[in-house]
């Protein structure tokens, strides 16, 4: 599935979606690279096989072989620190916050591609799956490294768009059960 495929395959109730997907696309306050990369990670925290197809055929090529591999070790990092940080973060007990993780994170010392990059698609991925906890410390390391409120927002309106996608592809193969149920009863 290619980009535009994904695009096309979104029905007439998405279309917003679709034209999201168009202009983040060539989001300006992002580099080719951040932007690409942002839409990456955010297909893989997306968890829709066509969706990461169809982003990988269109923004994989715009990276280096590094700067790929950068981006998968980002969502394998944040698809664990996310879950564990959430929970620290909702539990009750203050306990959990004050133990360590135990939780191997070797790849964000040596990311495959500069800081400030590995946080920006670490934060796509933690609004992505909902951890608030990651969102602020990421926000705080990338506002700390000079990366602009417009580039935040960039990357983050990038997971959001792409995790719609995905969550209206899943629910298409619902609908056309449906109507294939809806014309069998007619």
């Amino acid at each position: 599935m290619t980009f535009e495929d994904l695009k096309s395959a979104l029905p007439e109730p998405a279309k917003d979606i679709k034209l999201n997907l168009s202009s983040l696309a060539n989001e300006s306050a992002l580099t080719e690279m951040q932007r690409a990369g942002t839409f990456i990670v955010s297909a893989i925290a997306a968890r829709n096989t066509e969706v990461l197809r169809a982003v990988l055929a269109e923004f994989a090529p715009k990276l280096t072989k590094d700067e790929l591999a950068a981006a998968q070790s980002g969502a394998a990092i944040m698809a664990m620190n996310n879950v564990y940080y959430r929970f620290t973060h909702l539990a009750s007990s203050p306990d959990y916050r004050q133990m360590p993780a135990k939780l191997r994170m070797n790849a964000m010392a040596k990311p495959g591609t500069d800081k400030a990059t590995f946080e920006l698609w670490s934060l796509a991925v933690s609004a992505v799956n909902g951890c608030g906890m990651c969102m602020d410390s990421h926000e705080k390391i990338l506002r700390e490294h000079g990366v602009s409120a417009e580039a935040i927002q960039a990357a983050v309106r990038i997971g959001a768009v792409i995790h719609a996608a995905a969550t209206v592809l899943d629910a298409n193969e619902a609908f056309a059960e449906i109507g294939d149920v809806t014309r069998a009863a007619a």
